[in-house]
Order: structure tokens, then C-alpha cells, then sequence
């Protein structure tokens, strides 16, 4: 038999991923909130992958966590994900997904994009989203993943913090707003400059933000969690010492 799969967060997205790996023949053990990682580890020390699927709040404490025998086998999937947040940790060189599906309690999988993956693991989540007929795209270099990083970020951002002023769908806000639009993603992408410490081509991200806006024109652009990311987006803006006035407005406004 296969040695397993380590599965840390098994919600909506760990599941599908979970589901891929069953598919390709892995055992998948998956590790909840309430269970230890060192505990499991004492008996699973060599598993093929560590994925971990937990939410933006849990990711820093989870990698601080992540036993020693697991950290050259880590698979990162979060929203909001940058390379700051895995090299302040002991965790080198994970392999790294930023996924453009969206998967929700009761629903199928809706693709965006196909999703981008780098990294020693990237023909494995390659082949476990084959199983399940969602697209993903292997990348060749950390240059590439860190674009389709600040991609994904712009686009979460610039959508959800734009929705909390004028609501509505990604199309009705690149048609209807794009004044609103285009501030706001100039501020985030001032705060994504800050926390990758380089200059982006900003030119191309919003190019592909639209991209990403085009392949579901009617998501809807303020999530439940947009508060969150806008408080979160200000405490980096803070910490930075950058004006981002549009973001700041919608803040006083709410």
C-alpha cells in the first residue's frame, strides 16, 4: 500500500483535494482542529504530502506547528498566501497552489481559472485535480508563482473591498465602477509591494484580475469576509506606513 497523504483541514477545499488523492490510489489521513500534528506524525513520520487546507486565520500557527518530519513535504493552498508567510517559518521550499475553484457546501466545483502550482509536489496536486476534471497548471519557476500569488491576492481584495462600497458582481464592478475599481487595486497592490518587498507589474495584474473576472462574471464581489480583509489589509497599510486613501475611505464609510 501507499504510504498516505496528510490532509490538515478537512473543509470544503481539503475535501476535493482529499477526494483527488483517494482517486490517484493514496491513502489520505486527515488531521482536524482538534487533533495534535506531532501525535499523528509519531505514526505516520513519512507520508507522501502534508496538505494544508486551513483558513487565512489558522495558516501562521498551523506552519509553526507543522512537525519536523512533515516540513519538506508541506502543500499550501490558502487564500492570501505570500512567500513571507512560509519563510518566517522552518518551512523551506513548500509546494504552493493559488486555486481558482470555488467550492461550497453543496455545490460542485466552479473553475475560475485553472489553478497554478509550483513546486516539488506540483505533478501530484496536478494529477489529483485531473481526477476531478479541474483544471491546474504546473509553473516552472518561483517568479511565476509569485504572480499568480499577488494575482489571486489582487483580485480577492480588490473585489471584496470594492463590494463593501458599491456591492454587486465582478462584472457590474469592472462595467459600472471601474473608478472604484481601479483605486482600490492600486492601494492593494501599494500593500502587496510592501509584503513581497518588490515592484510588481501592475500593468499585468489587473490584466489578469479582468481575466480572472471573465471567467465567472457574475461572482459576487463582497464575501462574508470582506470586513476581515479590509481590517487585515489596513493593519499591513499601518505597519508599512502607507497612505492607501481609498481603503481608508470605505473603512470611515462603514
Amino acid at each position: 500500500m501507499q504510504n498516505p497523504i496528510i490532509v490538515v483541514g478537512m473543509g470544503e477545499l481539503g475535501s476535493v483535494f482529499a477526494r483527488g488523492f483517494l482517486k490517484l490510489g493514496y491513502p489520505v489521513q486527515a488531521v482536524s482542529r482538534q487533533q495534535s500534528m506531532k501525535d499523528v506524525a509519531e505514526s505516520i513520520p513519512k507520508p507522501v504530502a502534508v496538505l494544508i487546507s486551513v483558513g487565512e486565520a489558522d495558516i501562521h500557527q498551523t506552519l509553526a506547528d507543522c512537525p519536523v518530519e512533515w516540513q519538506d513535504k508541506v502543500i499550501l493552498l490558502q487564500n492570501e498566501l505570500l512567500p513571507r508567510d512560509w519563510e518566517n517559518t522552518t518551512i523551506e521550499n513548500p509546494t504552493v497552489i493559488s486555486v481558482w475553484f470555488e467550492k461550497k457546501k453543496g455545490m460542485d466545483s466552479k473553475v475560475v481559472l485553472p489553478s497554478p502550482v509550483y513546486g516539488q509536489h506540483a505533478k501530484l496536486v496536478f494529477d489529483a485535480l485531473a481526477t476531478l476534471d479541474l483544471p491546474c497548471m504546473q509553473l516552472d519557476s518561483a517568479d511565476e508563482l509569485l504572480y499568480e500569488l499577488v494575482r489571486k491576492n489582487l483580485y480577492i481584495l480588490t473585489t471584496n473591498i470594492a463590494g463593501l462600497k458599491v456591492g454587486g458582481n465582478v462584472e457590474e464592478l469592472a462595467k459600472n465602477h471601474a473608478g472604484v475599481m481601479n483605486a482600490v487595486a492600486q492601494d492593494v497592490l501599494d500593500i502587496q509591494d510592501y509584503l513581497t518587498q518588490s515592484k510588481q507589474d501592475r500593468e499585468k495584474l489587473i490584466k489578469g484580475m479582468l481575466e480572472a473576472f471573465e471567467g465567472d462574471p457574475q461572482h459576487g464581489c463582497m464575501g462574508r469576509s470582506a470586513p476581515a480583509r479590509l481590517k487585515r489589509a489596513l493593519g499591513f497599510a499601518d505597519e508599512a506606513g502607507l497612505k492607501v486613501p481609498t481603503l481608508r475611505d470605505i473603512q470611515a464609510s462603514l
